[in-house]
């Protein structure tokens, strides 16, 4: 009996532990050029690629770049051409609320492309592993479908961005 017990204390903690480690997020948020206010994408973030938040979490590499994986699914590189850059504000539940962002390039030629920045923290205790992962046309089409534009909006140039900036402050 006292066998039993201990069996089943220990499954007990296995269970909670694996579920507090994979939880995904509950949110997201996406802001960038084009866009007059952020993008709010949800559902359900963690194993359902039905959603538009699983389909983002999954396709975007959002868990090999926060938690890691083995094999690894990240690029050894930066990929060329990237296009303009949204930055996505994902709402992580856990022990606490954390927030983790991720640099969305989804008109990078060979398909969109992710960055998150290594070290961030969560969870009190956490911190990303980061790096550069490719994503799917699957989630180009999510993304126009929920608000980005169909084609990528014009870049500034810095000599633009910086003029616009001076009249701003003149003015």
């Amino acid at each position: 009996m006292k066998r039993l017990v201990v069996v089943l204390v220990a499954l007990f903690a296995l269970v909670l532990t694996g579920s507090a480690a994979a939880k995904g997020p509950s949110e997201a948020k996406i802001t960038g050029p084009g866009l007059n206010s952020a993008l709010t994408i949800k559902g359900v973030g963690e194993g359902d690629t039905s959603t538009d938040l699983g389909l983002l979490v999954n396709d975007a590499g959002f868990f090999p770049q926060a938690f890691g994986q083995s094999p690894s699914p990240m690029l050894r590189a930066q990929p060329p051409n990237l296009g303009p850059r949204y930055t996505v504000t994902y709402t992580v539940p856990g022990s606490t609320t954390s927030t983790l962002e991720q640099e969305l390039y989804p008109y990078a030629s060979g398909g969109p492309a992710s960055f998150m920045r290594p070290g961030q923290k969560f969870w009190d205790t956490q911190s990303t592993v980061g790096g550069w992962y490719r994503g799917t046309p699957q989630l180009k089409s999510m993304l126009i479908r929920a608000g980005l534009p169909a084609s990528p909006p014009p870049q500034r140039s810095f000599i633009a961005l910086l003029l616009q900036a001076i009249l701003r402050h003149l003015f």
